[in-house]
């Protein structure tokens, strides 16, 4: 069962580009997967023609061999596009390999350990208490959750003083956990917009009267020692990882003690088989993994 052929599909659902991916074996099964749109999508069709150029013909059941290879054959780091066309790769031979032998691909990763997982609505605003009450009413009535991921800007954070910001985000934290039944979960994403680690550690302080679920990402991942800094003066979860883009990157921030959740994107790192290298060093530090990832129709 040999790599035959890689085919790219440019699609778009909505405002969002997409990138499918088929490989096809000599022995005719597909396996499908889709392009993490770091853009430009332009880019992806011939840097996976490329790739597949370094791949026909090896054995379309061993992803794990073929990720180590394409990982390992270049030079230099890859990147976000270079790991992501890579990640592309990975889950179509899982998704031929899980064919070929009958099962799902969480049969051959060694089986369910979990019969159900919670999730949250991401709803990415700070509306107004009575208008988030009506849509959390509304989406706990059609789905059942409870647990929602909001803004933790009212004001625009570069345009106002900080101090005013994080007050207005506590009172408007209590009167969201007033409104709502105290079993629900709240958390907010601060979208990596802050720059300076004494901000994150506001945004925390003004939030943890009401215990947020988590925070997430409240400034950029680069330097790991911002991060260590950040959690050790919080009394709330931290949460990061969807720009991180490698096993090592992972363990660096958790040796350092710089996040109480990871959240790695399977389409950012490499795929399914770097996911799992991740998945067992956090587990390693006694943090939880909650993937991050925006694709699919």
């Amino acid at each position: 069962m040999r790599i035959h052929s890689l085919d790219t599909y440019r699609q778009r659902v909505g405002d969002r580009p997409r990138i499918l991916v088929r490989i096809r074996t000599d022995d005719g099964l597909d396996g499908w997967s889709e392009v993490y749109n770091h853009g430009p999508d332009l880019a992806y069709p011939p840097l996976l023609d490329h790739l597949f150029g370094q791949i026909r013909g090896m054995d379309a059941g061993s992803p794990g061999r073929v990720n180590q290879f394409l990982l390992q054959s270049g030079r230099f780091p890859q990147g976000a596009l270079g790991l992501a066309a890579i990640a592309a790769i990975d889950h179509a031979l899982w998704d031929i390999a899980a064919k070929a032998v009958g099962v799902p691909v969480y049969q051959l990763l060694g089986g369910a350990v979990r019969d159900r997982v919670r999730v949250y609505a991401g709803l990415y605003n700070a509306p107004d208490v009575p208008e988030l009450r009506d849509t959390t009413a509304a989406l706990h009535e059609r789905f059942g959750v409870t647990a929602f991921k909001l803004s933790p800007y009212r004001r625009d954070p570069h345009r106002t003083r900080f101090g005013l910001l994080a007050r207005e985000l506590g009172d408007y934290f209590g009167a969201v956990r007033a409104a709502h039944p105290a079993e629900w979960d709240f958390a907010f994403d601060a979208h990596a917009v802050l720059w300076e680690p004494r901000q994150a550690v506001d945004l925390g302080a003004a939030l943890a009267l009401n215990e947020p679920l988590f925070l997430e990402e409240p400034i950029r991942p680069e330097h790991v020692p911002a991060w260590a800094r950040i959690r050790s003066a919080l009394t709330v979860p931290l949460a990061t990882g969807e720009c991180l883009y490698s096993p090592h990157e992972f363990l660096a921030l958790l040796t350092a003690g710089g996040a109480d959740i990871v959240q790695p994107d399977i389409c950012v790192v490499g795929g399914l088989t770097q996911m799992t290298r991740i998945a067992a060093i956090a587990d390693a530090h006694y943090v939880p993994v909650a993937p991050h990832n925006p694709l699919g129709p």
